[in-house]
């Protein structure tokens, strides 16, 4: 993985969990024959460059549901008690 690619997708998903799940999930996609949302620059760029590529360009975005994140707190919760 190219290190200034990480730095720019990070800029747009500075969390690292969050941007380690979605260059995955961006990479089984491509690796199952998606097309890339941008041009590869040769025919054999790393898929998680491309994903990279995409994120730090702004074409793939991350959405998280705040209320699916405290509905799992709340179940922990309970189980911990």
């Amino acid at each position: 993985m190219n290190v200034e690619l990480i730095e720019k997708a990070r800029v747009r998903v500075p969390s690292v969990p969050v941007l380690v799940n979605l260059v995955s999930k961006r990479v089984r996609q491509l690796n199952m024959g998606e097309r890339p949302l941008v041009k590869p620059l040769s025919a054999d760029e790393d898929k998680s460059d491309i994903a990279l590529r995409e994120i730090g360009e702004g074409l793939l975005i991350s959405e998280i549901d705040f209320g699916a994140i405290a509905r799992a707190e709340q179940a922990h919760s309970r189980w911990s008690d």
